[in-house]
């Protein structure tokens, strides 16, 4: 009975601590998926821009402000939430014949052609998911995020 009585609280103690442990492991877990979730969005957003400008014609500099808007809003008039917290049309890039013809103009040989890639994030304007507990996960700063296609001629 001595040995019973003198461990009565030790159990509540390991509880303590232990249950500290299981629930910063639970919120991390949520937070790198929530990270993963939110890298997936801007890969299909910059997938959906670059498929957009892959139909029209490099000249058009109208297209490429509406495909900044489908990478950040999901639709061509930059209306509603961005599809990412933070996320701007400054963070969005676009590189086609005429912006970079060195890289992505007259490509290849017989049959050539142009390619358009449009970029979120980068060294000028990183995307940077925002933890919502930093003492477990930290804020990420995403690399650029960037997605290439040939482009009409």
């Amino acid at each position: 009975m001595a040995l019973r009585s003198n461990q009565c609280g030790l159990a509540l103690v390991e509880l303590g601590i232990s249950i500290f442990v299981m629930i910063s492991i639970a919120f991390g877990i949520t937070e790198f998926g929530r990270a993963i979730y939110q890298y997936n969005t801007l890969a299909k957003a910059a997938r959906d821009a670059t498929r957009y400008l892959s139909t029209r014609d490099a000249t058009d500099t109208a297209a490429k402000d509406i495909a900044k808007c489908f990478a950040v809003f999901g639709n061509p008039s930059c209306s509603g939430t961005p599809l990412a917290p933070g996320l701007t049309t400054a963070m969005v890039s676009v590189c086609d014949a005429l912006a970079c013809p060195g890289t992505h103009a007259a490509q290849g040989a017989a049959p050539v052609l142009n390619l358009v890639t449009v970029t979120i994030g980068g060294p000028n304007a990183p995307y940077t998911f925002v933890s919502l507990v930093p003492f477990v996960v930290p804020d990420i700063a995403f690399g650029p995020i960037s997605v290439t296609m040939k482009q009409v001629l």
